[in-house]
């Protein structure tokens, strides 16, 4: 972060010679007598943005002027350094994703805006002094870009001891924070804050701190990384860091390879040596092991293992240290190392290669990983198994295991909960953080004595994550030796989202938890709150509108909910969640239209599908009752609900076999759902076949899953029925 200056504009850029032109309007960066801004025309008129503040240089320049309220926004059009070029800021980071559309941001959306969405890797000691009550911010910083305290604390104490000392020797505390005294664990942490894709827990982060005690890390549940881990959009280092062979050794930290400020330590003809630790024959040799001459840009270490990709026209490295794969550039369309250089060549060719080159097959690991974190991200249940080995193998990738935590939260599958309940004592505190979140759906005592566990886990990530998924318990289900551990964290959960009091998202958590505590009227406060700040918040609007129900306020839950669907018409959340709405309020014609909106956006919505299927039922179309509820049954088999109500339909349409077929499919799986089979033992008596019928009531009588009460009556209508004493 520097000021922008004339001297800065006559040394770095060059005049802009064609306009930028982003959703018809056109875009200049001009100097007027000295004065640079950025010149925006259209069918209004023209406006006039004048650069400030300018970020980047290594790569690329983006430029920041002044908006209302404090804020600074970083301007339509960027300056490309390598290419000397001017460019569309928001449309060079679009994410090219294989399966969803995407489109650039406006300029003037809050990603944008430096106050809140850049957090202090620019700038030195920032202080963002944001006014929630008036949204406005009165942001300063000490110093543009990174200064010494950032890394080694305030240094008044430091600067005061050494004038005192004059020529006498520095005693051993120099009243400054000191890399070379921390663990390496702790400098790797040093360096994380601004090199990972994180979201801050507090504002109090010291050198030499722990990571997970402020900030939380994106993963690969994140779409940014493509399955096989490689980088799509921005990352940051960390992520792929964590995953490298050498973070496995102990004594490895960032400052092997990089100097405090950033900087490579091997260069030019020594930038091999960068691995010799650990690899000096490959180093002595690396024609032999790289299969390019010695001393050629393919011989170097970074070529294979460390490959450089682009994207929003800045360069960035792998920092996985993995080697090549073309077999995960044809299975997933992620990069390699070979096709990067040769780019006249496809990932085919580069595989044969890898294959005759070397006998081990060091690819098919990783193409099993990518395989299962593709198929957790597509929600394939069909690989749990694999995905639970991955998350509780003793070698796990902790990256890899705390992914798929997060991932599972969506799979119904209750085979999940052993393996998420053991990781709740990983060593990894990011892995047991993502354990906790995933026991936010588990009431079983046995989840809940462990979340109270971890609530006195020494790492702060791990103990907040835990009292959130504690927040729909009630204290009196906690022992009492849990009850001050537990209050604590949810104190500190509640804290750590004053870290970021400007970001939507932050109220919109902070409203779920409210929400799950009952506390219905300060979740609608924190909802409102992600509102305003972001007013096309969708997950904000349709969470306010379940708040306002829960309050009996169901003319502000529609308002909430129209409002998401101005925003995005077809979304299928909002409209599934009217539809819902409407249906509680008897306005069924009005239902049908919204579900029907939400099963058209997701095929796949169960909900929407069974509750066409009661509406049509209801509206005398059995025909379409017996179509949706059994698209329902497809799409969510585990709830039994929708299998009954197929059969349900099915019987009153006089298709008495195939809802037998329905019910017997239904309860091989021996679900906790009474009415399946007594509504199975109903239709075999009318049928005239009494034995059938006692050996359903038998079969619910034998299921441990069902309630003591209902096996105990369904074993006396059992017995009742043999003797023939009287009928169910």
């Amino acid at each position: 972060m520097q000021p922008f200056t004339a001297a800065f504009a006559e040394k770095e850029i060059q005049l802009q010679h064609d306009d930028v032109v982003i959703r018809g309007f056109h875009y200049r960066a001009e100097n007027a007598g000295g004065k640079w801004c950025v010149v925006e025309r259209g069918p209004a008129g023209e406006k006039r943005y004048p650069m400030v503040e300018v970020m980047g240089g290594k790569n690329v320049y983006y430029f920041l002027t002044p908006l209302d309220r404090g804020r600074l926004q970083v301007l339509p059009v960027a300056y490309d350094v390598r290419r000397r070029q001017w460019y569309d800021t928001t449309a060079s980071a679009m994410r090219h994703f294989q399966d969803v559309p995407n489109e650039a941001l406006d300029w003037r959306e809050w990603p944008l805006t430096f106050n809140t969405a850049c957090y202090n890797c620019h700038v030195s000691q920032l202080e963002k002094n944001f006014d929630l009550k008036t949204d406005t911010y009165h942001t300063t910083w000490a110093e543009p870009g990174i200064n010494c305290e950032t890394c080694h604390g305030p240094c008044g104490e430091h600067i005061r001891l050494f004038k005192q000392l004059g020529d006498k020797p520095a005693p051993k505390d120099i009243k400054l924070i000191r890399m070379s005294t921390m663990a390496p664990p702790r400098r790797n942490d040093t360096c994380a804050p601004c090199h990972a894709k994180m979201s801050p827990v507090t504002t109090t982060f010291q050198p030499g701190d722990h990571y997970f005690d402020h900030f939380d890390l994106g993963t690969l549940e994140d779409r940014d990384f493509y399955p096989d881990a490689r980088d799509l959009g921005e990352n940051y280092t960390f992520t792929l860091w964590w995953t490298s062979p050498c973070l496995k050794d102990a004594t490895f930290d960032c400052t092997h390879c990089h100097t405090s400020s950033g900087r490579n330590r091997f260069t030019g003809a020594n930038a091999n040596h960068a691995c010799l630790p650990c690899h000096k024959t490959r180093v002595a040799d690396p024609a032999a092991h790289s299969h390019h001459a010695a001393g050629s840009e393919g011989s170097q270490c970074v070529a294979c293992h460390m490959p450089m990709t682009e994207f929003a026209r800045m360069r960035r490295t792998d920092h996985s240290m993995r080697p090549p794969t073309p077999a995960a550039t044809i299975a997933f369309k992620s990069p390699n190392a070979c096709n990067l250089c040769h780019a006249d060549k496809d990932a085919a060719w580069a595989d044969r290669h890898v294959h005759q080159w070397y006998s081990r097959d060091y690819q098919a690991p990783v193409l099993r990983l990518a395989g299962i974190m593709d198929a957790a991200r597509k929600r394939d249940w069909s690989h749990l198994p694999d995905m639970l080995a991955c998350i509780a193998a003793p070698d796990r990738s902790e990256i890899h295991a705390a992914s798929l935590l997060r991932l599972l939260e969506n799979c119904p599958d209750e085979r999940k909960w052993p393996v998420i309940l053991k990781a709740l004592k990983d060593p990894s505190s990011l892995v047991r953080s993502r354990a906790a979140e995933a026991l936010a759906e588990n009431r079983a005592s046995e989840a809940t004595a462990a979340l109270a566990a971890a609530t006195r886990d020494p790492i702060r990530l791990v103990r907040i994550r835990a009292a959130a998924a504690l927040a729909g318990i009630s204290a009196d289900y906690l022992e009492p030796a849990d009850r001050e551990s537990v209050q604590k964290a949810m104190a500190e959960f509640e804290a750590s989202h004053q870290s970021r009091p400007d970001d939507a998202a932050t109220h919109y958590n902070l409203g779920n938890f409210y929400m799950a505590r009952h506390e219905y009227e300060r979740a609608v406060a924190s909802f409102d709150t992600a509102i305003k700040l972001q007013p096309d918040n969708l997950a904000a609007l349709v969470n306010a509108a379940l708040a306002h129900n829960l309050l009996g306020q169901n003319d502000r839950a529609e308002q909430c909910l129209r409002s998401a669907i101005q925003s995005d018409a077809t979304n299928a959340v909002a409209n599934l969640n009217l539809g819902l709405l409407l249906g509680e309020l008897g306005r069924a014609r009005d239902a049908e239209a919204a579900f029907r909106t939400a099963l058209k956006s997701d095929p796949h919505s169960a909900v929407a599908a069974y509750n066409l299927g009661v509406i049509a039922a209801q509206a005398g179309r059995l025909d379409e009752a017996v179509a949706f509820c059994s698209r329902a049954s497809e799409a969510a088999p585990r709830e039994p609900k929708y299998a009954y109500t197929l059969a349900f339909y099915q019987r009153q349409q006089d298709h008495v076999e195939a809802a037998i077929l329905t019910l017997r499919r239904l309860l091989g799986d021996r679900p906790a759902y009474p009415a399946a089979y007594a509504l199975l033992a109903e239709i075999y008596m009318e049928q005239r076949k009494p034995a059938e019928a006692v050996q359903v009531y038998r079969m619910a009588a034998d299921n441990p899953k069902l309630a003591e009460l209902d096996r105990a009556q369904f074993l006396q209508r059992a017995q009742a029925l043999a003797s023939g004493a009287t009928r169910p």
